[in-house]
């Protein structure tokens, strides 16, 4: 790549169009800023979207959301800085010689004394360990992981409407990439439209582009949460992020007219036909 086009790339850190920001402050903007998480929840029900907007239903943690957010920090951002946000294991019971339950005082002292580290069990930390020496020994880690800046944070008009993304890495030769966690590689790609990642991809390359006035590449990086742990390494393609663009798009119009309107539909107020097996 031509050595300008990549100065002026790295330029876009250092000049704050991109900076690198905790989940905490970034979470905090959602009541200023459309994310793609938000976006995905009006997508699904508008009604559902209103609500949490409201503050009427929350996002529920659940281990495996835990799980996901270890790794990534251990994958992305180094053993430092998961050491700073992480505990492992915890108080062991002398006359067992084995940790106190989650559930005992002693284990509830150790994570208060500890806190703002969340704890991590030692099968927890030996899964994520294994998870990270997967993807740092993939032959693509060191051009697609090896330069940029972890959870870089861009906040930017698209589409008449204040947003906000933050990618898990973004590489200034390669553009986004994404860490996701599965259990099996070769279901990756049937759980990426299951769960929306296309439009996820999508949001993030579109709000970059407004930002920076460059169209950037998107990455998906996927490893296993089991043996044998294997990571992988997809180029999200052009036409189905454009697809996914165009209906992004069309729910941020949607959610104009809701706001307007402030009529929050289901999506099944109209009779449906059941009629096959």
């Amino acid at each position: 790549m031509d050595e300008r086009i990549m100065e002026q790339r790295k330029q876009l850190i250092v000049n704050d169009a991109i900076i690198s920001e905790g989940a905490e402050l970034y979470h905090s903007r959602n009541d200023r800023f459309l994310s793609s998480h938000q976006l995905g929840n009006f997508r699904k029900c508008h009604a559902l979207y209103q609500k949490m907007v409201a503050g009427l239903i929350t996002d529920k943690d659940r281990p495996a959301y835990l799980v996901g957010r270890a790794a990534h920090t251990l994958i992305l951002e180094g053993p430092e800085t998961f050491a700073k946000e992480y505990i492992i294991g915890g108080p062991v019971n002398p006359k067992t010689e084995k940790p106190y339950g989650p559930t005992s005082q002693k284990y509830l002292d150790w994570v208060e004394e500890n806190s703002p580290a969340q704890p991590l069990t030692d099968a927890q930390f030996d899964m994520i360990t294994k998870m990270n020496e997967s993807v740092r020994s993939h032959p693509q880690f060191p051009s697609l992981l090896g330069t940029g800046l972890p959870e870089g944070v861009v906040r930017y008009s698209y589409h008449g409407r204040p947003c906000q993304i933050r990618m898990d890495w973004f590489n200034p030769e390669k553009g986004i990439v994404d860490l996701k966690t599965c259990n099996s590689l070769q279901w990756m790609e049937s759980d990426a439209r299951r769960y929306g990642y296309i439009y996820q991809f999508a949001f993030y390359r579109s709000v970059l582009e407004a930002a920076i006035g460059e169209r950037m590449p998107v990455y998906m990086v996927s490893v296993e949460k089991e043996e044998p742990y294997r990571a992988g390494v997809w180029r999200v393609g052009e036409d189905i992020l454009g697809l996914a663009q165009a209906e992004n798009e069309k729910a941020m119009d949607d959610l104009k007219r809701c706001e307007d309107t402030g009529i929050w539909d289901t999506g099944y107020e109209e009779v449906r036909s059941f009629d096959h097996l």
